[in-house]
């Protein structure tokens, strides 16, 4: 999982200049509160995704929220519907631990993800969070 923690944030920095530098608490990913997932093919890890639990952010007026961390696919799985099948699986157990919502945020350097959570029916909503003052940042939720 390091070697895509790190591949995640060159990523970063090759598209927005620097690493993602969102303070993430020991134990966020913990359950109840939160998950994390590694996907693999043939063994070897190719995507990654995770979410905590952001009782502060209220789209719609939905509670409780969960927000997407860290969701990753390797280039080499890349248009395999990996990234699709990731985020399903994060939609699924953030609904069976009791989220109304699940929320996100990208940027405008990666319209790709743009792209797949529009396709899977997030919608635009208000800014949040470590980068909620960057005119490169892009919010979305969906209900759950």
């Amino acid at each position: 999982m390091q070697v895509l923690v790190a591949a995640v944030q060159e990523e970063y920095v090759r598209r927005y200049g620097g690493p993602d530098d969102t303070p993430l608490a020991e134990g966020v990913f913990d359950p109840p509160g939160g998950a994390f997932f590694l996907g693999t093919v043939d063994g070897s890890p190719v995507a990654m995704g995770g979410w905590r639990v952001r009782r502060d952010v209220l789209p719609w007026g939905l509670s409780p929220a969960a927000e997407v961390k860290r969701m990753y696919v390797a280039p080499a799985a890349r248009r395999r519907g990996v990234a699709r099948r990731m985020l399903g699986h994060l939609e699924d157990t953030a609904r069976e631990a009791g989220a109304a919502v699940m929320v996100l945020e990208t940027g405008t350097g990666q319209p790709e993800a743009i792209g797949l959570y529009t396709a899977q029916g997030y919608r635009r909503t208000e800014a949040f969070g470590h980068y909620a003052w960057s005119p490169k940042s892009r919010y979305f939720g969906k209900p759950l």
